[in-house]
């Protein structure tokens, strides 16, 4: 499948035209890594976006005393790392491959240049981030209602 076709089929991506879905393809660059490498780490500087086009990639955190805990699992189609293209705090988990892993990164300062060229392109990205975020927040709110459910009960 050519890079233009898999893009329109990633969430992030799908509300952009294809001349804009193109003008995303050229920023971004295909990486092959093996299993068990880390792509990045919990705390470190945050320049780029991936996007997961074969095998998977586990999103965790170190907890301490307990090690570490998964937070999510993706897979093809699925993206990562989208806070780092809008603001400069360090990364809040760690991504490491489960298994051989094909990645697209999109890199922090061609998506800037990027938007700033294109201002409906990056109207149309604003609102997915925002949705993103959003679902993400809730999700992250009903596992804190999880959790001190639970505490309450020790």
């Amino acid at each position: 499948m050519k890079k233009t076709e898999f893009l329109k089929n990633v969430y992030f991506f799908s509300k952009l035209t294809d001349a804009e879905i193109l003008k995303v393809a050229v920023i971004t660059k295909e990486i092959v890594l093996p299993g068990e490498k880390q792509i990045f780490k919990e705390g470190d500087k945050g320049d780029a976006l991936y996007v997961v086009l074969k095998g998977e990639v586990r999103i965790s955190t170190m907890i301490p005393g307990v090690g570490e805990e998964a937070l999510a699992v993706l897979k093809s189609g699925d993206y990562f790392g989208e806070m780092a293209l809008i603001d400069d705090a360090p990364r809040s988990a760690a991504a490491i491959t489960n298994g051989d892993v094909t990645l697209l990164r999109m890199d922090k300062e061609d998506f800037n240049n990027l938007v700033f060229k294109n201002k409906e392109l990056a109207y149309k990205l604003l609102w997915v981030f925002v949705k993103t975020l959003s679902s993400r927040l809730r999700e992250t709110n009903e596992r804190l209602k999880t959790i001190l459910s639970i505490a309450k009960s020790f």
